[in-house]
């Protein structure tokens, strides 16, 4: 999963080189760098997970990471923006098996709050990733050229893949295997739409996902051009990284304690209450100075640490029998949602922090209405 967050986080100190190379007329062009790989991550799901609950875990894994260096290819060759993006959609999708299948490998294994309790460990793993990856895009960029920096990515999934090979057995078990057929597709798509907790659960990751995304893709904009910190911002970024990793840190030994459902909603009040006070702060206003920017930002992203994988296990949870699906309808769902939600905000914030904020308030108010109505259709269904 964290080969995902190198494929991202280590282009963000180039961006603008890539841009120039790449013929790009505006900053929020050069944003489409970033988050059009989600859109491969978002389509991706759907060819993987239901090949992974028939042919099994292992080879599905195999073909995105093949996939993934065809693309990178592609995007080494770039020389206009949309050669890059059909780059960078490719590589979403070869990327989406390992990230994919690495969650229905834990659900084949676990379930409930013993689930969710991996989920954040493997999601600390994921985050670490962030935390140097900038700096290591930058090291890269300084003594090479920017498509090094993807040259690099590939070294790095092929250490991954044969680590992979080397000590991950295969966790679908014969009883579990499915056909391929369309009607084996519509059932499962039929099973996830009509369980209330998997639906509204990957509606609120899609909605926490989607303005989260604004940050990754507006990043370099934000701390390169309105603050002017270009040198400083990979030991920006990793700060604000290590506050996602606590937090997830922290839910593997909590959730244990309080469970998912509670960790969810304490972390959702916090997620709408940091944002919204910014928001009332700052509206319409500069920029405050960069350490009350870096206060909230962390505020923020240690609610969201608590979100990630409670909200993915929470939706996982009911799916067990066709998790290799259930993994790829939740993860486009929460994916295609969150594209629309980051490229609309991203184009407010130019010259100001604030709109992000305002995107979290609003995705906060979202996921707090449909949070009752989650817990509501849970009980009648058990009734």
């Amino acid at each position: 999963m964290s080969v995902v967050a190198l494929a991202i986080d280590a282009l963000l100190p180039a961006l603008d080189v890539i841009g120039l190379a790449v013929n790009t007329q505006t900053p929020t062009e050069n944003q489409l760098i970033i988050t059009m790989i989600f859109l491969g991550l978002g389509i991706g799901p759907l060819i993987f997970g239901p090949l992974s609950d028939n042919l099994g875990r292992k080879p599905v894994v195999y073909f995105g990471f093949i996939l993934f260096l065809l693309a990178s290819f592609i995007c080494v060759s770039a020389e206009t923006i949309e050669y890059m993006i059909a780059g960078r959609i490719l590589q979403g999708i070869g990327l989406s098996a390992p990230r994919t299948i690495s969650i229905a490998i834990i659900r084949d294994q676990y379930q409930g709050d013993p689930m969710a309790r991996i989920m954040s460990f493997v999601t600390v793993v994921f985050l670490l990733v962030p935390i140097v990856a900038p700096a290591i895009g930058k090291l890269v960029l300084d003594h090479f050229d920017w498509q090094s920096i993807f040259l690099m990515q590939l070294w790095c999934s092929g250490a991954v893949a044969l680590w992979f090979w080397k000590r991950q057995p295969e966790t679908l078990a014969p009883n579990n295997k499915r056909t391929l057929r369309f009607q084996d597709y519509i059932h499962g798509l039929g099973e996830v739409f009509k369980q209330p907790k998997t639906m509204g659960y990957t509606l609120i990751s899609g909605l926490v996902f989607g303005s989260f995304m604004v940050y990754l893709s507006g990043a370099q904009q934000i701390f390169h051009q309105q603050y002017d910190l270009k040198e400083e911002f990979p030991l920006i970024f990793a700060g604000l990284s290590i506050a996602i990793g606590l937090a997830i840190f922290s839910n593997g030994h909590l959730v244990m304690r309080f469970g998912m459902k509670k960790m969810v909603t304490t972390a959702l009040y916090g997620f709408f209450g940091v944002a919204l006070l910014y928001v009332l702060l700052y509206y319409g206003q500069d920029n405050p100075g960069i350490e009350i920017l870096m206060l909230f930002f962390a505020l923020q992203f240690f609610a969201i640490g608590f979100l990630f994988g409670n909200l993915r296990a929470l939706a996982m949870q009911p799916m067990g029998h066709i998790a290799g699906m259930a993994a790829a309808i939740t993860g486009f769902i929460s994916t295609i949602m969150a594209l629309p939600i980051s490229t609309f905000i991203g184009t407010y914030i130019e010259d100001q922090v604030w709109p992000i904020f305002l995107g979290f308030t609003l995705c906060g108010v979202i996921s707090l209405i449909i949070l009752p109505i989650i817990n509501k259709l849970s009980l009648k269904e058990a009734r």
